[in-house]
């Protein structure tokens, strides 16, 4: 019997944890270790913030979920990776042996990255957990109160831009249904060359489309914009120009603020030797796999992707909602044909699908792959994105509360619209 252990529980590690019991039937063990005890819903925070949800809508206990499947679930953090000795210690002082080892942890925020930034010792908020959220709400209505500019926007090295666009354009509806948005001047300041570059170098229109909505919102912005320090209501920012030259800088105020911070690597993944890049990110080849290590795996934003292109002001790549779903697939069927003694073969088509709300309206995207060049690109604008984001939640909350990762009709549906987890091999290569 191999045993299976897979580090984090998010989306990868849940959705992971359901497809590798399924592919691997009962004659082998799948545990998935995690620090806290609830899975977290990560797109709804920006909602949360602004108390059109709250934590037990988007929330739910893990250990159960898991147990309805056969999975063994740890509530614990994981301290050390032993790799040479297949050997995960936890933060309690016990440890867990395992065959092949799937790491799906997320990152770590790096807010110290700039000073003054981040919901903890410094004067930002954030939505990237669900316990920032519940700050940036508390925050959020101090500023209902007392109302003032508001800057919400990416902080140097950020890779996940979505969620700064969805909670500016979602506070901007908050503040109307309010009646104080007149009364709230605001800012988006981005690490990005030009706004709807999301990391990924634009997707379709998304450069229009995005300026077009911030500009009838009112919401001016910075783009190139280095954050260099944060104050109590002050923001100090280095605006480059395309060749990465100063062009101005900027003292910003602010009574509410909302900055994405850098990512990297979790404390016992960056610490093994051989393992990751050093911002602490795990490497892997197409297979999703370790070079190093050959019965490691790693899915989701903890993996080490380049930027798309070079930036005046450092950008991350995104990694999104279906690409790390695509990532898990590959990896559950190359861990099943190792386990069988075949070699690994399996590619991820790293697909993006992604539903942005904007509070009244939202906009989607498709491209395949994520990474230029594709082969699709897709981007629309529509009040039905709002919805469709509201019944996506509903759906795959659901979905992770009943064990499973991609049921048949989500699979038709999907591969109607081009969409597939897994590469095909092109026609010269098949049998």
């Amino acid at each position: 019997m191999a045993h299976v252990v897979i580090l984090g529980a998010g989306l990868g590690g849940m959705a992971g944890a359901y497809e590798m019991r399924a592919a691997l039937g009962k004659e082998h063990k799948v545990t998935v270790v995690n620090e806290r005890a609830d899975y977290v819903f990560i797109p709804s925070n920006p909602w949360i913030a602004v108390s059109w949800r709250n934590r037990s809508q988007t929330s739910f206990p893990i250990a159960p979920a898991l147990a309805r499947k056969g999975i063994d679930f740890v509530c614990q953090r994981a301290d050390k990776i032993d790799a040479a000795n297949n050997r995960v210690h936890l933060a309690d002082g016990s440890t867990l042996d395992y065959d092949h080892l799937v790491i799906t942890t997320g990152p770590r925020l790096a807010f110290g990255n700039t000073p003054g930034a981040g919901p903890h010792g410094g004067f930002t908020q954030s939505v990237c957990t669900l316990d920032h959220a519940e700050l940036a709400q508390a925050d959020f209505e101090k500023l209902a109160k007392n109302p003032g500019p508001v800057i919400v926007g990416s902080l140097p090295g950020a890779s996940c831009f979505g969620p700064a666009y969805e909670y500016a354009l979602i506070i901007d509806t908050e503040l109307k249904k309010r009646k104080i948005r007149d009364k709230v001047p605001m800012l988006f300041v981005t690490a990005e060359p030009y706004i709807g570059h999301l990391g990924l170098g634009g997707v379709g229109d998304s450069k229009g489309m995005l300026e077009s909505e911030l500009r009838n919102r009112h919401i001016k912005w910075i783009t190139n914009a280095s954050t260099t320090r944060i104050e109590a209501g002050k923001m100090f920012v280095d605006e480059l120009d395309d060749d990465g030259k100063l062009k101005k800088q900027h003292e910003l105020p602010f009574v509410h603020s909302m900055m994405i911070p850098a990512f990297s690597g979790v404390d016992a993944v960056a610490g093994v030797e051989g393992l990751c890049n050093p911002k602490g990110f795990v490497l892997i080849d197409d297979n999703q796999r370790n070079p190093t290590y050959p019965n490691i795996w790693s899915a989701g934003v903890c993996v080490a992707i380049p930027p798309v292109e070079a930036t005046p002001v450092p950008c991350g790549t995104p990694k999104t909602g279906y690409m790390i779903e695509s990532m898990i697939t590959a990896i559950v069927h190359n861990v099943s044909d190792a386990l069988a003694g075949k070699p690994a073969t399996h590619k991820g088509t790293l697909a993006a699908f992604c539903l942005a709300d904007m509070g009244d309206t939202g906009a989607a995207f498709i491209a395949i792959p994520q990474i230029p060049p594709r082969n699709v690109t897709w981007f629309r604008k529509g009040k039905w994105v709002h919805w469709a984001k509201v019944a996506f939640e509903k759906y795959f909350i659901y979905k992770m509360k009943n064990g499973s990762s991609e049921p048949f009709y989500e699979k038709t549906v999907l591969r109607l619209i081009g969409l597939n987890r897994l590469r095909e091999a092109p026609p010269a290569d098949r049998p």
